[in-house]
């Protein structure tokens, strides 16, 4: 900060010479322009989706990339803001939010008739990338054997998060092979966080407390909830609301205290509650308003700002062996598997490329390594450019050339062949 602008702050505030209240002062006035800026850059981002036609959360990635290296040119050793506590949070509940409404869209009897499919495919879709990716970073790169199974367990997921933004912006969700896709991410990512528990997370009775604490809550929540919002739903107070949310955050915060992460109990959350809450069309509405409009663009923003261009620039081919690893190891086993399960050509290839996708637990992976000395900094930059590249590229290729509108289209002529209700046939 500008002499002249501690002159002007302190007249403002009446802070005279204080330095603590300057310091207060100042770090308010950063967090305000932190605000703004994001608040800005999801308004392009949401503008530059519309105009080439992607999904939005993959422009709110690469405007939070491009953002951060244009800060970074033009005022040296500035940051977005990412960091910042109060960012964290509405970045962290965007995820644990979107996590739900991803499990919430899963629907129970579509997962009982096609849970052999999901499962195949969802345990392929890890078991190849796990070892793949592991195997160059020990092999090829020459990482130590902790990191390179660090590297294994983030580039082995999948991203429900950027998958089910995409499906719920391009009209899939509603389609059987929509959520059939979500089945398999989940399949997929449960697999990710149980190697990463098994392999750097000790069991402990924090463990055993959680995983009692859960199994109780996941039986217990398809008969109480239903029943809790027929007494006390339905008023301006928006009981429902905030009753999910005071579960995400409670078995969140248990996850955490216990080793975990908060996203995990959320997406089972949403399944559980898939046959009550996923049915209740405009209290989902509600929380994609919440979620969509004010929690992912942090959550997006923010992680496409941690992207590092010059660690990138300087050492390229980590990141294209990182990158090309899990594309092939995902890739090679998966389609053979989709088609198995009687998907054309088209529908195999978009299959496919969803599931190639990574974001949500690839970053929370990768910050769990870097966080607990798994990994180096520089190493963690890989990662996430590569987890942050693998959101970005199969997605614009599937949408591109491999979307199966033909599904869509189907849809939309079984909506339009159901029978209008009379006030409309009326008109």
């Amino acid at each position: 900060m500008t002499p002249d602008k501690r002159i002007v702050l302190s007249r403002n505030h009446g802070t005279g010479n204080d330095p603590q209240r300057l310091v207060e002062v100042a770090l308010h006035g950063e967090r305000v322009g932190n605000g703004r800026c994001l608040g800005r850059l999801a308004l392009i981002a949401t503008l530059v989706a519309i105009w080439f036609r992607i999904s939005t959360a993959l422009s709110e990635i690469v405007v939070g990339t491009v953002a951060q290296l244009v800060i970074g040119a033009l005022f040296v050793h500035a940051e977005l803001g990412g960091k910042t506590s109060w960012i964290s949070f509405l970045a962290g509940t965007g995820a644990i939010v979107l996590t739900f409404l991803a499990g919430a869209e899963l629907d129970p009897q579509i997962f009982r008739t096609k849970w052999k499919e999901a499962t195949v495919i969802g345990l392929v879709g890890f078991v190849g990338p796990f070892f793949g990716c592991t195997a160059v970073a020990h092999y090829i790169l020459h990482w130590s054997g902790r990191s390179s199974w660090l590297a294994g367990v983030a580039l082995s997921t999948t991203s429900v998060a950027v998958v089910y933004a995409v499906m719920l912006e391009l009209g899939f969700n509603v389609t059987d092979f929509g959520k059939a896709v979500l089945a398999a991410c989940f399949i997929n990512d449960l697999g990710t966080v149980i190697a990463l528990g098994m392999i750097f997370s000790p069991f402990t009775i924090k463990t055993l407390i959680f995983v009692v604490v859960s199994m109780v809550v996941f039986t217990i929540l398809p008969f109480l909830t239903p029943r809790f919002f027929k007494k006390y739903g339905g008023r301006v107070s928006e009981l429902e609301a905030k009753y999910l949310l005071f579960l995400l955050f409670a078995m969140g915060g248990l996850a955490v205290w216990s080793g975990s992460e908060a996203v995990l109990p959320a997406y089972i959350i949403g399944m559980v509650l898939a046959g009550s809450v996923g049915k209740d069309h405009i209290l989902i509405r509600r929380l994609r308003t919440l979620t969509f409009g004010l929690l992912t663009p942090f959550y997006f923003i923010r992680a496409g700002s941690f992207v590092s261009v010059p660690a990138l620039i300087a050492a390229p081919l980590v990141f294209a062996a990182l990158f090309f690893a899990k594309m092939l190891s995902k890739v090679i086993p998966l389609y053979p598997t989709v088609k198995a399960f009687d998907y054309k050509k088209e529908e195999g290839l978009y299959f496919t490329l969803m599931m190639s996708t990574g974001l949500t637990f690839g970053t929370i992976s990768a910050l769990f390594g870097l966080n607990h000395g798994v990994i180096t900094q520089a190493q963690y930059s890989y990662l996430v450019a590569t987890v942050i590249g693998s959101a970005v590229i199969p997605t614009m290729i599937a949408n591109a050339w491999f979307m199966p509108r033909h599904l869509l289209a189907t849809k939309a002529k079984e909506k339009s062949a159901l029978p209008q209700p009379a006030s409309e046939n009326a008109n």
